[in-house]
């Protein structure tokens, strides 16, 4: 039986600043050395257990009654300046619940995602993504991150939740600033992320439509409106950045792996694999899945106090030694990476989130397709979060598609740019 003992005699690894995000590998071996469990640091002064081992995020997201979703026990030791602060704080949410409270909201937004039409989805997508392909085909270059990954899932979320085109510039400008700027363009982010939320409800209470903020409104499970503004909010804030990041992710390793190029201009292998391999070897969200104890609980071999926070990184799960065997059954397939977590916080929005980035990434192979990453790979560089695995920038070169060409369709400029128009 192995013996339970503390991290208190470990130095807690920095899972946060430019060190981790150039090496996040390195982190996780540091952890490894620990145990299954080990102590980080996700922000200045801020500590938590983070568990790195397969088998054991499986046996936390399974457990629902060891572990609470509820963060209010512990959050007095996260400072209201703290980078994670929003990212941890409680709301009336799915993200926050636990039993009966959590399978009401949780119903509410599966069984609204399931009335999504897929093929509308998939068009919604296609046609952004010409919109924001059109905005920058003429240059010859291009950042896939700021000009295409972070903004396309944000203008399809736009509209799923029933808002009009012309508010997705409001909600991309929020949400960017709330992560990327500094304390007092995170301020007015909110404040521009707040107004469109208002704007939101607002519009559907007074009438309807065939959208998912309709839907939320009108489920049986009757949410107020906090409940209905948490559950967009959530879906907005939690779904739009590892979105964001997966497709940033796989057009990088399409664009940086032969094997996937080669194959993928033949036809051979399709978008999904690279999109799957991503989730394994680079996960989007790397490491979040709060959970606090309810006890002390010994813990594959560590005791962890009462109201002590938990976490899992589904990146070092995912490419733990044994990630890729098969395990007493818990592996069953290449879609079995930890990227959507699993157990009953599985996110309920997943089918949805492969459906837009397979078309993303489709779309700009379609429009675009000689285009070569512009820099080595060995220069780019990722934020610095502890939660996410984000590209600061992903630079590209292509042949330029003149927007007054004499081709109708810019899909049948194949390589070479046509003249101009006289």
């Amino acid at each position: 039986m192995t013996a339970t003992t503390t991290t208190s005699s470990f130095t807690p690894v920095r899972l946060h600043g430019p060190e981790h995000a150039a090496d996040p590998q390195r982190s996780y071996e540091l952890l490894r050395a620990q145990g299954p469990v080990g102590l980080a640091e996700i922000d200045e002064g801020v500590h938590a257990y983070v568990v790195t081992d397969y088998r054991a995020a499986l046996d936390l997201l399974r457990d629902t009654e060891t572990w609470s979703k509820d963060t209010r026990p512990w959050l007095h030791r996260v400072p209201e300046t703290s980078a994670v602060r929003p990212m941890v704080e409680w709301r009336p949410s799915v993200f926050f619940a636990d039993g009966a409270e959590h399978d009401r909201l949780r119903t509410v937004i599966t069984d609204s995602f399931a009335l999504l039409d897929p093929d509308d989805v998939r068009r919604r997508t296609f046609r952004y993504a010409d919109e924001l392909l059109r905005g920058f085909a003429a240059e010859g270059r291009a950042d896939l991150v700021s000009q295409y990954a972070v903004r396309l899932p944000l203008m399809v979320f736009n509209a799923l939740f029933g808002m009009p085109d012309a508010e997705a510039d409001d909600l991309i400008h929020a949400l960017t600033a709330m992560v990327d700027g500094d304390e007092s363009d995170k301020a007015k982010g909110a404040q521009t992320f707040q107004a469109y939320l208002s704007r939101l409800y607002t519009s559907k209470l007074s009438r309807r439509g065939q959208d998912l903020t309709s839907w939320y409104l009108d489920h049986p499970n009757g949410l107020d409106q906090d409940e209905v503004v948490n559950q967009v909010l959530i879906t907005l804030g939690a779904g739009n950045e590892p979105l964001a990041n997966l497709i940033a992710n796989t057009l990088l390793r399409l664009l940086t792996d032969e094997r996937y190029f080669s194959d993928l201009s033949t036809g051979g292998l399709p978008v999904q694999s690279a999109i799957h391999e991503s989730l394994w070897a680079d996960a989007p969200l790397a490491t979040y899945s709060l959970h606090i104890a309810r006890r002390d609980v010994a813990f594959h071999g560590v005791l962890i106090p009462v109201g002590s926070p938990v976490m899992v990184s589904y990146a070092a799960a995912n490419t733990c030694p044994y990630a890729g065997a098969p395990t007493e059954g818990q592996r069953s397939g290449p879609r079995a990476h930890l990227s959507f977590a699993a157990g009953p916080h599985t996110c309920p929005a997943q089918s949805t989130a492969l459906l837009v980035a397979t078309a993303a990434v489709e779309r700009l192979l379609g429009f675009l397709p000689d285009i070569e990453i512009a820099v080595p790979k060995e220069e780019l560089t990722y934020r610095p979060s502890p939660v996410h695995r984000s590209l600061s920038a992903l630079p590209v070169t292509f042949t330029a598609l003149h927007p007054q060409s004499r081709v109708a369709n810019p899909w049948s400029a194949r390589t070479a740019a046509v003249p101009d128009t006289p």
